[in-house]
């Protein structure tokens, strides 16, 4: 009898295993359902159903116009609708998209498009911050990522910061890789950046202060020589310089999280918006230039995080500054696995994150201070940021300097310049 108690006992039984399951593995069974969740929701629940914000139609009707020969800048710039605002040579770039009258499909296809290279460029900052693919980091970064306000909005209100994306970071890792022909493949992939958005021109200075003149080559050339090609191709090109030109200098007073914007909307001093202006100008400079310290000592964290303070500079600065351009603060995120990396700061920290945000604050009774909040905690978000690398660059060189002279008894060593 108690062998037969003994043989059900251990029928369909087996010995437990031993040791605790790996974290790495637990985190890849978490995070891989999430983002994919996550990104599919974005696609399908968000984007392709569309917003009240659409960025998409006005491209691909100036598109549309140029394909058909007629005037691309027609429209009427003193509404607050979405306006057409690319320069003529981005207008030839963009062009293949008016090839097919389906509004529909091209921006189904353009979505997804954005899609793949927000993932891609996640998963190439991933191997550029020394993570592996197989490894969580990935599969978090993407959840994360979609998360945030800026992909989300990126997706949703269609425009093309997802593709810029992967050209920034395109741009850091050939520009940083070994070889004339990288340098040559970062100027251009810059210069096409530069000549959809000319915010990415302050990035030329990355090459700049290594002297390397293939890549501002590059970085120059290609937007130069696109408008060339394109302004006798356009129709009505003189409208980009008469009408977009002096619409682009004005800084408007609503859905614009630049300083500028916000001095506008609250009628700040003068006095006051030129100095918060120039503080936040000199901060820049100052975290640039304690950055170019590391240029060729730690070359993914210099570059990274340089790139993120310049971008977040125009962000703040300029006279439009819009929450989904933080998508291109990312790259400096993926320096953490670093020990020199600036996100040790817990107020870099608070100032991506008050950047990324998906959070809403308007609520009843409270709208219009909701509605700053949405627009404005960008601007402080992006404040912090630089302010914050500024002082940990600044920390991190005293540091290392009262280190060396430690070390040399007393005695400044002297910095190489190379």
């Amino acid at each position: 009898m108690t062998t037969r108690i003994d043989a059900l006992h251990s029928a369909w039984s087996s010995p437990a295993p031993d040791g605790a399951p790996r974290l790495q593995a637990v985190a890849n069974a978490l995070l891989w359902p999430l983002a994919l969740l996550l990104v599919v929701h974005r696609v399908f629940a968000v984007a392709l159903p569309g917003t009240v914000t659409d960025d998409f139609t006005t491209v691909w009707s100036a598109a549309r116009r140029f394909v058909l020969r007629e005037p691309v800048y027609n429209e009427i710039y003193h509404h607050v609708d979405p306006h057409y605002l690319y320069n003529p040579g981005a207008t030839l770039l963009l062009s293949p998209l008016g090839l097919v009258d389906n509004m529909g499909a091209v921006r189904a296809l353009f979505i997804l498009v954005n899609t793949a290279c927000i993932i891609g460029a996640l998963a190439w900052l991933t191997r550029l911050g020394g993570f592996s693919l197989r490894g969580p980091v990935f599969p978090g970064a993407v959840a994360l990522g979609f998360m945030t306000e800026a992909v989300t909005n990126t997706l949703g209100f269609t425009n093309i910061n997802g593709i810029l994306f992967l050209g920034l970071v395109a741009f850091l890792a050939w520009f940083l890789a070994a070889g004339n022909g990288s340098s040559w493949a970062a100027g251009v992939v810059l210069g096409l950046c530069i000549l959809i958005k000319p915010m990415f021109a302050p990035l030329l200075l990355l090459p700049l202060l290594r002297l390397d003149w293939r890549a501002i080559a590059g970085g120059i050339a290609v937007p130069v020589l696109f408008n060339l090609v394109a302004w006798p191709l356009t129709p009505g090109a003189r409208d980009y310089i008469d009408i977009v030109a002096p619409y682009l200098g004005q800084t408007r007073d609503y859905a614009n999280s630049s300083l500028p914007g916000a001095a506008v909307y609250f009628g700040m001093p003068g006095w006051l918006h030129a100095a918060l202006f120039v503080l936040f100008a000199a901060t820049v400079l100052v975290a640039v230039v304690f950055l170019a310290r590391y240029r060729f000592t730690a070359e993914w964290v210099w570059a990274a995080t340089t790139a993120a303070v310049l971008l977040a500079g125009v962000c703040l600065l300029s006279s439009l500054g819009q929450a989904y351009y933080s998508m291109l603060l990312f790259p400096a995120v993926f320096t953490l696995g670093h020990r020199l990396s600036a996100f040790r700061s817990p107020a870099v920290w608070a100032g991506i994150i008050l950047c990324l945000s998906p959070l809403t604050w308007v609520v009843d009774g409270h709208y219009v201070t909701g509605r700053w909040l949405d627009t404005f905690l960008p601007t402080f978000g992006w404040a912090v940021f630089i302010v914050a690398v500024a002082a940990w660059a600044v920390a991190v060189s005293t540091s290392d300097r009262d280190e060396r002279t430690h070390r040399h008894g007393g005695k400044h060593e002297l910095q190489r310049l190379d």
